[in-house]
């Protein structure tokens, strides 16, 4: 048996409507799927002293983070019963109101989906070497001008 490699799961920017749209019709054709749980991570413009957050920088260490998500997928699929898990984290400035975590698990009952999607997401915070900076109202001019 052919060891599984680890999969990309990095995305430059925000992750689109309407790719997260293509992801789900993808599934139409699977007919043995009953359920699907869909977790969508959205950056927020929270207030911190007198700044409001505008965008959040995202940076990996990706080939130990790819290493460790294959890891944590690997773990999942043993414990649930899954037909498929995607997973989705961006890379770069991602603006508030953007996604940038997309983690969609899927099998024959709804219990099994929603409980593996719930603990990859609590994994992926834990501990995947991924991190974000917080880009404020107040910082650089020069990233209002790019954005």
């Amino acid at each position: 048996m052919e060891a599984k490699q680890p999969k990309n799961i990095f995305v430059e920017g925000a992750i689109s409507a309407a790719f997260i749209a293509d992801s789900i019709a993808k599934h139409a054709t699977k007919r043995e799927i009953g359920a699907h749980n869909i977790f969508l991570g959205q950056v927020r413009a929270d207030q911190i002293g007198d700044k409001t957050i505008v965008a959040i920088e995202y940076t990996s260490y990706i080939e130990m983070a790819l290493e460790k998500m294959h890891e944590i997928r690997e773990a999942i699929f043993k414990k649930y019963p899954l037909t498929c898990m995607h997973i989705y984290h961006s890379l770069g400035a991602v603006k508030t109101g953007e996604i940038c975590l997309f983690v969609f698990t899927s099998s024959k009952h709804r219990k099994a989906a929603i409980d593996a999607c719930t603990e990859c997401v609590e994994s992926i915070k834990a501990e995947l070497p991924v991190w974000g900076k917080e880009i404020f109202d107040s910082d650089s001019y020069q990233w209002k001008i790019n954005n």
